[in-house]
């Protein structure tokens, strides 16, 4: 009877002890950012809106980044990049996305 009291408590707890916490989900952003803006090959990169996560199957976590494209015949031009993130390998995968929204001129 023990045992099926104590399986039972088990069951139930185990959902909370999973779910993460505020700390974590900020942990986690910032790993996203700074993982991604190093793997940019854009300069003055920076995060442009919010992390989209992919669900647990398939373990990415999505940022679109902004910078300036460094080579000189670019001219200063600002450029866009499509962040994929990894989360059980922690490694940031970067494809180019000019075409992904339109780039406000300044």
């Amino acid at each position: 009877m023990k045992t099926k009291l104590i399986v039972i408590l088990g069951m139930l707890i185990s959902p909370a002890a999973l779910a993460s916490s505020a700390n974590a989900w900020q942990d986690h952003d910032a790993a996203v950012k700074s993982a991604c803006i190093k793997a940019s090959s854009l300069s003055k990169a920076r995060a442009v809106g919010n992390i989209h996560l992919f669900d647990d199957r398939a373990g990415f976590s999505a940022l679109l980044i902004e910078g300036v494209y460094p080579q000189k015949q670019m001219k200063n031009q600002r450029g866009r990049e499509l962040c994929l993130y990894q989360r059980t390998s922690k490694q940031a995968f970067i494809a180019e996305a000019d075409d992904l929204q339109a780039i406000k001129k300044r």
